[in-house]
């Protein structure tokens, strides 16, 4: 390196050596400046996460509508069973203060079964008979105890008995005890050939009437 060389880098420092002086004091000379907190990252997060509301944790939603059962209402029942009981004992206490209090006839008339009134009896029985071949029908009446009646020149007619039911029976019915032979006319044969004896029903003509392959017939009524 050249003499001359070396002089100019020495006077170069030199300059900037007096340069970077005069710059420090100037700066030192200058007014204060208000002094600012250093930003500090990790301060303020941490502040930032004291000071944020977290949500409070929930239960996720259903998928599908839960349906919601309201509770069975409580029914209390024993202050109405003891109500029950308690009219129970009432009434058999009265029953049985009502019996104390009666004769021995009057008990004895109390529990005695119901008599049945009797039947009262006609002297004439209403019937009805067919002839199923011809369609004819007739309604005629038999005496009780008198003549035999034909019908269609072949069935005769003995009426037995013929009764009203009484008025204490269920059933309001007439009820007759016949007696049906067939003999018809023009043969020879002379003993008639009875096909039907016993009682007819005037509410079961299906039940007790006759029942023929050529004739039927059936009581309707009793009258005097």
């Amino acid at each position: 390196m050249s003499r001359t060389r070396l002089l100019t880098v020495g006077a170069a420092a030199v300059a900037l050596t007096i340069a970077g002086g005069v710059v420090a004091g100037g700066m030192q000379d200058a007014p204060a400046q208000d002094a600012t907190p250093a930003a500090d990252p990790i301060a303020e997060a941490l502040r930032e996460d004291a000071n944020a509301d977290s949500a409070p944790a929930g239960d996720p939603a259903p998928a599908n509508p839960v349906a919601i059962i309201p509770a069975a209402p409580s029914i209390e029942t024993a202050a109405l069973e003891e109500e029950v009981a308690g009219e129970d004992e009432e009434t058999a206490t009265d029953e049985e203060d009502d019996e104390e209090g009666e004769t021995d006839e009057e008990k004895a008339e109390r529990l005695a079964p119901e008599t049945p009134t009797p039947r009262q009896r006609r002297r004439v029985a209403i019937v009805e008979a067919i002839d199923k071949i011809t369609a004819e029908s007739m309604r005629f009446e038999v005496e009780v105890g008198g003549r035999p009646v034909r019908f269609n020149q072949s069935l005769i007619f003995t009426a037995r008995a013929c009764e009203v039911a009484a008025e204490n029976e269920l059933v309001a019915d007439s009820i007759a005890y016949l007696e049906v032979t067939l003999q018809p006319r023009g043969t020879v044969r002379a003993e008639p050939r009875q096909i039907f004896r016993g009682w007819m029903y005037a509410s079961t003509p299906a039940l007790s009437g006759l029942q023929h392959p050529i004739y039927d017939a059936w009581v309707v009524g009793c009258k005097e």
